[in-house]
């Protein structure tokens, strides 16, 4: 018999009718490389199987309505989840929802999914910060179209490739020292004469900039855990997971 899907469970204070999750590689019906629970349409993987896991994971999350999927392209744009149908795939890499009964998810595999929530329960989002996301400003954006007090969020951050396994070159390290010259605590310098980039402290920083005190997660590294996490890095060709909020 085959596994459930298997997911963690955001451990932050969010009002009681915030639910989150982040689904893990486990409990799924692709086979390799794209074992087992893909959730991602892009990656060639057998769409019958994909929508499979998507209807697995679904469940498993007794999810109120189908998730509103993006076609992410690593930039800023953020939608107003309500006024898309699911059905139809929006290039975006952020989703805002006010309405109870609306999911948004974001796809992943060494990218950093945030997802945030106002401290009353009113409103939720969910961004897709990979390092070109993040240093174009797609966690502001995404704050900015909550229209909530930043002081008055919380925010979640999922599993992402963690330092030790992420080497950029240097215009990677000057997209982010150029905003802001604190950034460069967020690299380390290698051997071979680039850098080791830490995405969590990065979307941190940003959030702390803009007055968002609570943060929470940030501890898992995707690279390090090919029992748990698809890796982009680690493996080239695999599957995606997905983080996933709504409202009740």
């Amino acid at each position: 018999m085959r596994d459930p899907p298997a997911f963690i469970l955001p451990q932050w204070p969010a009002a009681p009718n915030v639910h989150a999750a982040f689904s893990l590689r486990s409990g799924g019906v692709s086979g390799t490389p794209f074992d087992s629970l893909n959730l991602g349409s892009h990656v060639g993987d057998d769409p019958e199987r994909v929508s499979e896991n998507r209807r697995l994971i679904g469940a498993a999350l007794a999810l109120p309505s189908p998730p509103v999927w993006l076609t992410q392209v690593h930039g800023t744009q953020v939608l107003d989840g309500e006024r898309f149908a699911p059905a139809a795939p929006q290039s975006a890499d952020a989703v805002v929802l006010r309405n109870p009964g609306a999911v948004a998810v974001i796809q992943v595999a060494d990218c950093l999914p945030v997802l945030l929530a106002a401290v009353d329960g009113s409103a939720v989002a969910a961004a897709h910060a990979g390092w070109r996301g993040l240093a174009a400003g797609v966690i502001e954006a995404t704050v900015a179209r909550l229209a909530v007090p930043p002081a008055t969020l919380m925010a979640w951050l999922g599993p992402a490739i963690g330092r030790e396994h992420f080497e950029v070159g240097e215009e990677v390290r000057a997209a982010f020292v150029q905003a802001d010259a604190g950034a460069a605590q967020a690299f380390a310098p290698n051997a071979r004469g680039r850098w080791q980039c830490d995405l969590v402290q990065l979307a941190r920083r940003r959030l702390q900039a803009l007055g968002v005190r609570q943060v929470y997660g940030g501890d898992w590294c995707t690279f390090a855990d090919p029992a748990r996490f698809f890796s982009y890095r680690r493996e080239g060709r695999c599957g995606r997971m997905g983080a996933f909020i709504w409202r009740s």
